[in-house]
Formats: C-alpha cells, sequence, structure tokens
C-alpha cells in the first residue's frame, strides 16, 4: 500500500447518496465538485445490523477501502473470509471505540456544515493543485473511521480521511489519549488540510536522508508553500496549528533558532535523533523552555519562502528541485 435487517432500506439509500461509481471520481479534467465516498457510514451500517446483503454490496463497492482496512488495522490483505469480517466487527464493537464511531457519523453528517466546508476546502484545494501541477492525478476521496490510529491513507489512487480524529479538541475521549499539544490540530477545520498534504506527499514523496536535518526542512518547508496556495484562508499558523503565541515565538525567535542550528552542528550533522527533534509536534524544550514544537517546518518554511520571492520559480520547478543546499543559498536565508 503506498500505504438487524431492518437497516437495509435505510443502507441502499446511503449506497445511492454516497458513492457507488468507484471507479469514478466525480470529475472531468478540469476537476469538478470533489465527491467524497463515505465508506465510514456504509460500514457503520453493516456492523450495527450484521446484513449479509449490506456486506454483500459494500464488498462489490468497497473492494480497496477494506484492502485498505485490512492493512491499516491488521496488517494483512483483505481477503473475501468470514474471519476478516469478524475481525471487523470485534474491532468496531469494542464500547468506547463504537461510541467513538456513532459520534463521529452524527457530527460529519451528509447535510452538516463541516461536510459542506470539507468538500468546499477540499474542491478549490485540488483545483488549484491541478493549476499548480497540469499532469497531477486527483484521488478518488473517501472517510472512514480508523479507532484514532492515522489522519489519512494513501494507496494507488485512493484518499481517505480518518474523520474519527477531527472531533474537536474538547471531545471526551481524547483527552485520555493525548496530550494537549495534540489536541489542537484534531478539530474539523483541519481535515482538508490534512488530506491535501498527504495527497501531495504521495505525489512528491521526500527523496532526502531522514537523518539530515536541511534535508529535511526544505522538503517540508516545500510542502507547507505549496499548501498554502491550495486554499483560500490557508496560512501557516492554521496549517501547523499554532496559536498566535506560539508563532510570535518563532518570529521573534527565528534568528536565535538559525544561530542555534549551526553553532549545535544541526544542519548536516546525520543524526536522526537530533534531527527527528525538530519534527515533533510537543514542546521543543531543547531549545527553550518556552518553545512551540514543529521548529523544523517553521525554518523550512521560510527557507524556501525566500527562496520562491528571489528565483520567482514556479511550484513545479521547486518541486523538482531536490538539491537542499541549492534551496538554501539560492534564498540568501539570513534571518536578523
Amino acid at each position: 500500500m503506498r500505504l438487524k435487517s431492518t437497516g437495509l432500506s435505510v443502507f441502499l439509500m446511503l449506497f445511492a447518496l454516497y458513492g457507488c461509481h468507484r471507479q469514478s471520481s466525480g470529475m472531468t479534467d478540469d476537476v469538478d465538485t470533489i465527491h467524497i465516498n463515505r465508506f465510514d457510514i456504509a460500514l457503520l451500517q453493516w456492523i450495527n445490523s450484521d446484513d449479509s446483503v449490506m456486506l454483500t454490496q459494500i464488498k462489490d463497492i468497497y473492494p480497496q477501502m477494506l484492502d485498505v482496512l485490512g492493512k491499516t488495522l491488521f496488517h494483512r490483505n483483505y481477503t473475501d473470509s468470514s474471519v476478516f469480517f469478524d475481525n471487523l466487527i470485534n474491532y468496531y464493537s469494542e464500547p468506547a471505540l463504537h461510541t467513538l464511531y456513532e459520534s463521529t457519523v452524527e457530527y460529519f453528517s451528509v447535510s452538516s456544515p463541516e461536510m459542506a466546508r470539507i468538500t468546499d476546502e477540499l474542491t478549490y484545494g485540488f483545483r488549484q493543485m491541478r493549476q499548480l501541477f497540469p499532469s497531477i492525478q486527483i484521488p478518488v476521496v473517501y472517510m472512514h473511521v480508523s479507532g484514532l490510529r492515522q489522519n489519512a491513507i494513501v494507496a494507488d489512487s485512493l484518499l481517505s480521511c480518518s474523520i474519527d480524529k477531527y472531533l474537536g479538541f474538547d471531545y471526551p475521549l481524547y483527552k485520555d489519549f493525548f496530550y494537549s499539544w495534540q489536541l489542537k490540530s484534531m478539530i474539523p477545520e483541519r481535515v482538508a488540510k490534512d488530506c491535501l498534504k498527504a495527497w501531495l506527499k504521495s505525489e512528491y514523496p521526500y527523496q532526502g536522508k531522514d537523518n539530515v536535518l536541511l534535508e529535511r526542512m526544505i522538503y517540508e518547508g516545500k510542502i507547507i508553500h505549496i499548501l498554502m496556495q491550495l486554499g483560500k484562508d490557508f496560512d501557516y499558523r492554521n496549517i501547523m496549528s499554532l496559536t498566535d503565541d506560539e508563532y510570535k515565538w518563532c518570529l521573534e525567535y527565528e534568528a536565535a533558532l538559525w544561530t542555534t542550528m549551526i553553532e549545535r552542528k544541526h544542519l548536516y550533522t546525520p543524526d536522526i535523533i537530533t534531527s527527528s527533534k525538530y519534527f515533533r509536534s510537543s514542546p521543543a524544550t531543547f531549545i527553550s523552555e518556552e518553545a512551540p514544537g514543529d521548529l523544523g517546518y517553521f525554518i523550512g518554511y521560510r527557507i524556501v519562502e525566500k527562496y520562491m520571492k528571489r528565483t520567482k520559480s514556479s511550484c513545479e520547478e521547486l518541486m523538482k528541485n531536490n538539491d537542499a543546499q541549492d534551496i538554501l543559498k539560492k534564498s540568501e536565508y539570513k534571518p536578523a
């Protein structure tokens, strides 16, 4: 992977509404309104009923999503066997997870304002992406519930969002599993951003060395720069879920942070333990007690921002340039 029968009539109606054409994303070459296939609703209807007709429909309509879910949850390929579906029912019948699933489908109902916003943002985002990258593939988009495992799954032409991770930072169950600095990102406003980011990264995967800070920073900075072009109100703060105070800290101590990276020889020294610290969302206490997390993203974004202003490069040219040192040099990045 690039990684009770009474509900039957409702279920069949849901299939009519939520996408029975798995081979089509509902778009022309110009990217029409994105259609979101509600696999999450279909699966919950079957789990709650254990109806064999529903199961047959799911097998026929969502084989790729079943395969993705099998690899994600059970680390094995989907097989059309009773064991696989018994495992699914057992997994989603765990009381806390089942409650989460029900809450998620209710919160992200088809007619909810959240779904309308997500559809609008994805449609606008993929239209912009196609303009910036004319040959880029546009995925078939789904929603699923993973049990708080991951934000998005990408597999070939498929993109699916695990919407159980976006019920709002004050959702009671989250507080049992996540830190406060993680909860900032678990809001519905992040769904489209995270989906667009996941797809962009799948189309332009990282080709640098994970243990070299500069290379990773430049790559992440490029992704952020592109994301900012994909939304009408996307900016660094809401892409990275920073508070105003956290963003103010980054701007105020940008020069000191850059100096620290250089003096400690973090930029080029191949040290995965050190470089990974710059991409953690937890507070960067190894820099300062007041420092927010994700500082590597910030510096990378600032370098790329300077590079694009000075070189007037297109987004395609930016993404094709995998020479981090060249981008740093041409950016003339020297925060004061």
